[in-house]
């Protein structure tokens, strides 16, 4: 796959929905072995480090087929949950209590009034965002002040040397379960060039920062291939 698909916002966003729309049926069992298994663990540390105060609206970015969606309304079981994605094909798998709503669209142009979501997570959303320095200031826009946006996603090293050493692990090991799954290895191989493109772990703590949402904790896994992040408005 060529890596113009990243020119312009658009052409990512046209590329993911193309490209999710085939992954759909198998995204949650890709979402598993890519992480070796540890997937629901990083979501749950990404719960457990949540305000414990009773939100009254959470918007969850990218939700795919809705899983860390539904751990959030079990666990805030009195506030609305929206789940929000940009591929109707991954809506359509999606399943929870009454309390979730699902909708189709897009986390740049964010459908929400200003201020009205005590907290915004996105598991895997940032480093898919046609636009980043937009999504994060729609994410924001509609953030109350003092609320919690927290995300799960790669993390990009600031070296070049272990940024090349990623992007080869990663490249790899997408490679492989692409031709295993779907016969055409450069399925999961988006990833590594996604990340490729991506801000390295300190400018993204900087840009984040830039947009009133300051890191308050973090966490890397997996030999820092992967992050969590909990910021707060300011």
């Amino acid at each position: 796959m060529s890596s113009t698909i990243f020119i312009t916002p658009e052409s990512k966003r046209q590329y993911n929905r193309t490209l999710f729309k085939e992954v759909a049926p198998r995204y949650d069992l890709i979402a598993r072995v890519l992480s070796f298994g540890r997937d629901s663990a990083w979501k749950k540390w990404l719960l457990k480090s949540l305000p414990d105060d009773g939100p009254s609206q959470i918007l969850d970015l990218a939700c795919g087929t809705g899983d860390l969606t539904r751990a959030l309304a079990e666990r805030y079981p009195r506030a609305q949950v929206t789940g929000l994605d940009l591929t109707p094909e991954m809506l359509e798998l999606t399943h929870g209590p009454e309390q979730i709503i699902w909708k189709e669209g897009d986390m740049c142009k964010l459908q929400e009034n200003e201020e009205t979501n005590d907290i915004i997570t996105g598991g895997y959303a940032l480093r898919n965002a046609p636009d980043l320095d937009t999504c994060l200031g729609e994410i924001s826009r509609v953030l109350k002040p003092g609320g919690c946006a927290a995300f799960l996603d790669f993390s990009a090293p600031v070296s070049p040397l272990f940024r090349r050493i990623h992007y080869g692990l990663l490249w790899g090991w997408g490679a492989f379960w692409g031709l295993c799954l779907h016969g055409k290895p450069s399925v999961y191989v988006y990833i590594a060039k996604s990340l490729a493109r991506f801000p390295d772990h300190q400018q993204l703590h900087r840009q984040l920062e830039n947009h009133q949402l300051p890191v308050v904790n973090s966490r890397r896994f997996m030999l820092g291939m992967i992050e969590v992040l909990i910021c707060k408005k300011n």
